[in-house]
């Protein structure tokens, strides 16, 4: 019989208060699918004890009061969620559109990215916008959501050195990842350009624009529509 779900599970004790469980070592969409599941389970059946839940993109990290669990009890009541994940029915994703204006002083790497690559910037920005991407998890910092997979073609490194201030709005790639920045910070990743949209706002329901397991695309616009978007 092939392995159940509790049984491909890895339980990993990640600090005197926090257990990692872990559904293999590679980004992939099935693995993702299961974090997202068990994240959803037990958000709706809280175990108590529990004070924290921190997805990624293959595991989720539990964090629970040690005065009240101890990690063997914690695992035992996690492996009976486990085996149910196979009958939680996740919800329809919901598709987000972010219009960027790519290249110029809003994507000051898409010319480079362009030249690693062999291709002309037109061709990048093609490919970049031509995919679906999944919102894995959160974090970095607030709204910062991490998106995969980019296309074969546009996998890219970091930047050798991060630059100390990336505008807010700026979408970015590195490796085989995509995301925009919330607001101001550092970072390392590579700039093909940028949107009006705000990704975080405190005065917002839900704070970020984006959550995990929704779907992403990027719309291609233009400088003036930039403009009038971030006038609106």
């Amino acid at each position: 019989m092939p392995p159940t779900v509790a049984e491909g599970a890895r339980f990993q004790f990640a600090s005197d208060q926090s257990l990692l469980v872990s559904f293999g070592a590679k980004i992939t969409r099935p693995a993702h699918e299961l974090v997202l599941k068990l994240l959803r389970l037990l958000e709706s059946e809280h175990v108590p004890g529990i004070r924290n839940l921190h997805p990624a993109y293959c595991s989720l990290l539990v964090k629970f009061d040690p005065l009240r669990l101890r990690h063997a009890d914690l695992q035992a009541m996690l492996e009976q969620y486990l085996s149910r994940l196979e009958k939680v029915a996740l919800p329809k994703p919901r598709l987000v559109e972010i219009p960027v204006c790519y290249g110029g002083e809003y994507g000051p790497d898409l010319l480079e990215v362009s030249a690693l690559h062999k291709l002309a910037p037109k061709q990048v920005i093609e490919l970049h916008s031509s995919a679906t991407y999944l919102v894995y998890f959160l974090g970095f910092v607030p709204g910062f959501a991490y998106l995969g997979e980019l296309p074969d073609g546009l996998i890219t490194p970091r930047l050798p050195t991060p630059r100390r201030k990336v505008p807010a709005g700026s979408v970015a790639i590195a490796g085989n990842q995509t995301g925009v920045y919330p607001v101001v910070t550092p970072g390392g990743w590579r700039l093909l350009g940028r949107t009006p949209l705000a990704m975080f706002r405190p005065d917002r329901h839900g704070l970020s624009l984006l959550t995990i397991g929704d779907q992403v695309r990027f719309v291609p616009i233009s400088a003036q529509q930039f403009a009038a978007l971030e006038r609106a």
